[in-house]
């Protein structure tokens, strides 16, 4: 751990909220949970006042940073086009607007435009605005859309005669999904339980033949329940547009249903039943279904089966599958997209955890006649498909981008062999993707396991020990593949390098990283994260004591545990919404997600799930003494992260710099946004102040906060 920067901003007990409203009775602050408790506001806006002092010396900073950002963007942007069967589709947002409009004009007609879809209008009604869901009917007259004005992930729907109906309110409280019928009357979505699970799928039935804005319903159709408190349910529909499909999930465990999409009211069949671990989706082409599987195949196969025979309802369904691309050691397949004339299909390598993509092409018996990559950029990136909706194109959309590169949208042509670069987010200034180096270092953790680390910096800086900023997540299987941003652009031209931890419980390598991260095995992802701090030291990649971790929601626990096992380990941290209250929230299933995370975590009413969640939980272990400086945010709205888990580790912390005089410098800072959600702040523009405060911090905590001239370069830094 770094000795505080030369002029930090001061801190002082005398006036901190912890001290304030502390109940002696109380000690790990559980009286924060009391929502409706008048004190409960008045602590946060306090704290939320303590940080606006702290943060007013690097306001400039902040300042120059939001500008430095405004500057490299493009903000005018328009959306890429995307021809549907009547319709060219693309959005536009103004340079000085937070959310787009969407666009339309007829296929082959590109001056009869037209603007059916204002959201920056919409969202200048509320403080905080989010599209959930929007979908165009099948013949492509209606909009409909779901929408959260609160930030707590609760939607109302909305349905509009396109392009210049009056938006019509239809239901309030379901969930973000919607998906249309091929019946061009017919709508389904989601709703919630109790604790705002997905547990539920419903058919609308609209009479849309009327006037203009006069849109009649019966009463919501009930599909789909799901009764099983770790299952939610999810809404999708192949692009073959014959069926549509109902998922229910687990963390672990996968069940589809089906139902004809051209006849809605048919009752839902299920196509495979749920076997616990077994995980599936499926998609579609005439005649057959395509099975993408785990059953007997950790890293998932690929299986093909009879159109006829999976809509018998066979109890032995699983029997009678053809294995198309059999179960591999090193790679995991992560997904399948149907067309009329093959699949692309997307796996992840082990050993370099890269993605790629793969055309496979199908004869008329359903065997593989072709099998190759799609052309792609070489190194570290990240790919997918982009909107190809047709389902007998023959040119597909392909997106990329990296750490040093902005996102890309290419079109590669099947028949010709061709790739044609459609679109690349614009990026100013002086700091461009040849000025940018990135590499991938590999740490050996606690147990000889070899994880994966990449670092992006200045290539002019490249050959010393640099600040730099480290970010991990660790969860869910999620992977952390490269991403560009162009905020992220004004930390490196300042001297920062950007280094992501790809810890085990991410899905980075596969399925196996995320097993060997979750359940009994989840300290492997802390253990992980420090080896990956230790790594970029002794390649002579980090300077060992400017290092900051930062982490979001289940990466603010990955980062608190981290610094609970070694503090010294780094100058600051960010966490973000962090979960870090973890094994009481665990114990409360009346709680928004907690059931369904007992396939993550362990349910604590087993003893030996709660023994190991207690033990790195980091508010049940902190070494409250011991951590260095913290900046804290949390949302009140937040369903997934309760607000009170961030202002728990703050208040805790600021005590502990109360109590222990020789940390009164030490800066504890809580932001709690009142207006925000999970994702905290709606509208570009205010997310990207936020982040510029939240640069600022990081580049105090790494003596840049006067541009580095605490830091001894061997090249002269330049500055935007």
């Amino acid at each position: 751990m770094k000795a505080q920067p030369p002029n930090a901003p001061g801190t002082s007990s005398a006036t901190c909220p912890a001290k304030d409203f502390l109940h002696p009775d109380d000690p790990n602050w559980d009286w924060l949970e009391q929502r409706d408790d008048d004190n409960v506001k008045a602590f946060l806006a306090a704290a939320n006042t303590e940080s606006d002092a702290w943060f007013t010396p690097l306001m400039p900073l902040a300042e120059q940073l939001y500008q430095g950002h405004l500057a490299r963007r493009e903000l005018a942007v328009k959306g890429l086009p995307t021809p549907l069967d009547h319709y060219t589709v693309w959005s536009e947002t103004a340079a000085d607007a937070d959310y787009p409009l969407w666009w339309r004009h007829p296929n082959g007609n590109s001056t009869a435009k037209e603007c059916f879809f204002d959201l920056e209008t919409r969202a200048h009604q509320h403080t905080f605005f989010e599209l959930g869901d929007m979908t165009l009917s099948p013949d492509e007259e209606w909009l409909a859309w779901s929408e959260d004005t609160q930030g707590d992930e609760t939607y109302q729907l909305y349905l509009k005669r396109l392009p210049d109906g009056e938006p019509q309110l239809l239901l309030e409280q379901i969930g973000p999904e919607l998906c249309w019928a091929e019946d061009n009357s017919t709508l389904l979505f989601t709703r919630y339980d109790a604790t705002q699970r997905p547990d539920s799928v419903w058919r609308l039935t609209l009479e849309l033949s009327g006037p203009v804005g006069n849109i009649h319903f019966p009463t919501p159709q009930l599909i789909l329940r799901e009764d099983d408190p770790q299952f939610w349910v999810g809404l999708g529909k192949t692009r073959s547009r014959t069926w549509l499909i109902i998922e229910s999930a687990s963390k672990d465990t996968s069940e589809t249903h089906l139902v004809p999409a051209a006849h809605p009211a048919t009752p839902a069949l299920c196509i495979l039943p749920r076997q616990s671990g077994v995980e599936y989706a499926l998609d579609h082409r005439p005649g057959a279904f395509y099975l993408l599987h785990n059953r007997n195949a950790v890293h998932f196969q690929l299986d093909v089966i009879d159109e006829d025979l999976a809509i018998s309802s066979s109890p032995d369904i699983a029997t009678m599958t053809r294995v198309l691309l059999p179960h591999r050691q090193d790679v995991t397949l992560e997904g399948i997209d149907a067309y009329s004339w093959g699949l692309v299909v997307t796996e992840r390598d082990h050993e370099q955890a890269q993605l790629h993509l793969h055309r496979i092409e199908l004869d008329a018996k359903g065997n593989i006649c072709l099998d190759e990559p799609l052309p792609c950029s070489t190194g570290l990136l990240s790919i997918g498909m982009a909107d190809s909706p047709h389902f007998d194109t023959r040119t597909l959309r392909l997106r990329e981008e990296s750490f040093t590169t902005p996102p890309s949208w290419w079109e590669v042509d099947l028949d010709g062999a061709t790739r044609t670069l459609l679109k690349r987010q614009t990026v100013h200034g002086d700091l461009t993707p040849q000025d940018l180096v990135c590499d991938r270092i590999w740490a050996t953790s606690h147990d000889g396991e070899r994880v994966p680390v990449s670092i992006v910096r200045r290539a002019d800086l490249a050959n010393q020990a640099m600040p730099t900023l480290l970010y991990g997540y660790g969860a869910y299987g999620e992977a952390l593949d490269p991403w560009f941003s162009i905020s992220r652009l004004e930390l490196l031209q300042r001297g920062i390098a950007f280094a992501v931890a790809h810890v085990r419980g991410g899905g980075e390598r596969g399925e196996p990283w995320y097993l060997a991260g979750k359940l009994e095995h989840k300290t492997n992802s802390f253990e992980d994260f420090l080896a990956a701090r230790d790594a970029l030291v002794e390649h002579g990649l980090a300077d060992a004591e400017r290092i900051v971790a930062y982490g979001a929601s289940a990466g603010g626990l990955l980062v608190g545990a981290s610094l609970n096992a070694a503090p010294g380990s780094f100058c600051a941290a960010v966490l973000d919404v962090p979960f870090v209250d973890v094994l009481r929230t665990m114990n409360n299933p009346d709680l928004p997600l907690t059931t369904a995370e007992y396939t993550e975590w362990g349910d604590p009413q087993e003893p030996a799930a709660a023994r190991r969640i207690r033990s790195y939980s980091p508010l049940d272990n902190l070494a409250a003494a011991d951590w260095p400086a913290v900046f804290l945010q949390g949302s009140w709205h937040d369903t997934r992260v309760p607000y009170w888990e961030p202002a728990k580790l703050y208040a805790r912390l600021a005590m502990a710099n109360i109590d222990n005089p020789e940390l009164s410098n030490r800066p504890v800072l809580l932001r709690t946004d009142m207006e925000a959600g999970h994702g905290g702040a709606s509208g570009r523009f205010k997310a990207w102040r936020d982040g510029a405060r939240q640069d600022a911090f990081i580049l105090w905590a790494l003596g840049l906060a006067d541009d580095g001239k605490h830091i001894d370069f061997a090249s002269p830094l330049t500055h935007a």
